[in-house]
């Protein structure tokens, strides 16, 4: 059997309500050599007898003996790969249907890129949305970005196989919900990361996905991936760092008080100078760059100033360069105004 161009991975477990749509979006590519590797996790649910519907001979179906969770069921999955291209995709998303055929061509064009994702559109209660996030995303950015936020939706990506099979595993089980964020970081030692900007997925947010139900197990696992990354900068301090990082610029959990404001900031700073002052930038990308560290500064300080917990005052010594002054920046004066408002209105129901 000659094998195919594209494998693709998806691993299910009690998806019988939407996995069916997830093949029809695969089915209906124009890109057709591929081959689609399901591994059910011992589904409790009808999922098995959906998949078994299906008879198209390019859709491969496996059962794994117990249920060990996403990670080992790609894995399995992964351990059956014939394509030179590998893609992931989860059992509720749907891909656009030139999303195989954009993707082939790109990393076909592009072999220095280990791995390609693409822009995303959002599902919520019905209701379609462009994927929120910074836009124009060039595999610098994404290099920055990886330092502090997961820029990059896991199933939208595609990935040479060659560079996969040098990860093992393929996917870490020890960094279980974040192990699509450990994987980028991982790969970027075999090749470029980029990111097409078009949305050629539409992710379903829905209450049962993991992104939800498992929110601090995430968080756990996304600071273990950060904290390898900081070690050479921050030493003994990098799981610390770390952890702030993570509960306030990825779950973006609000600071609760200034020296905690400013251990966040400092961090970011410091990762934003090492980044920088580590590899050629041309002018262009440099300000870019700046452009997304002011983007992520504002997103700590921005909720601090509307709930009152820092002043503008003590915020103003700890601005560097590339934010934008309070006077240039309409948002300073919006968050000034929003606190105040809700200082207002406490005061008034105590009174």
């Amino acid at each position: 059997m000659t094998a195919p161009a594209l494998s693709v991975l998806m691993p299910a477990y009690n998806g019988a309500a939407l996995i069916g749509e997830t093949i029809e979006s695969v089915l209906a590519q124009s890109f057709a050599d591929f081959e689609l590797i399901v591994v059910d996790d011992c589904s409790t649910d009808d999922t098995w007898d959906v998949l078994q519907r299906y008879t198209d001979p390019r859709i491969r179906l496996f059962r794994a003996t117990e249920n060990g969770g996403p990670v080992l069921a790609r894995n399995q999955a992964f351990a059956q790969v014939r394509g030179r291209y590998v893609a992931g995709l989860d059992q509720d998303d749907l891909c656009a249907p030139d999303r195989f055929a954009r993707q082939v061509a790109y990393l076909d064009a592009h072999p220095d890129v280990a791995l390609v994702a693409s822009d995303c559109m959002l599902l919520s209660e019905g209701v379609t949305s462009r994927w929120p996030g910074p836009r124009d995303l060039s595999p610098a950015v994404i290099d920055w970005l990886l330092m502090v936020q997961n820029p990059l939706v896991w199933s939208s990506v595609m990935l040479r196989a060659e560079a996969a099979r040098r990860l093992a595993p393929f996917e870490r089980p020890e960094i279980r919900y974040a192990e699509d964020f450990d994987l980028y970081h991982r790969i970027r030692a075999f090749g470029t990361v980029a990111r097409i900007e078009a949305p050629l997925l539409v992710y379903r947010c829905h209450p049962g996905g993991a992104s939800k139900k498992f929110r601090e197990a995430m968080a756990a696992s996304a600071a273990k991936v950060l904290a390898e990354r900081y070690a050479p900068l921050f030493g003994d301090a990098a799981p610390d760092r770390a952890a702030l990082v993570v509960r306030h610029l990825m779950a973006r959990d609000p600071v609760p008080d200034l020296p905690t404001l400013a251990q966040v900031l400092a961090t970011l700073d410091a990762l934003h100078c090492r980044f920088v002052a580590s590899r050629p930038l041309d002018a262009t990308t440099r300000r870019r760059i700046d452009r997304e560290y002011a983007r992520l500064w504002w997103l700590v300080v921005r909720p601090a100033l509307r709930l009152r917990t820092v002043r503008l005052r003590d915020v103003l010594p700890l601005r560097r360069d590339p934010v934008r002054s309070p006077l240039r920046e309409p948002e300073w004066l919006l968050s000034l105004v929003v606190g105040r408002v809700r200082a207002l209105g406490w005061s008034q129901a105590r009174s």
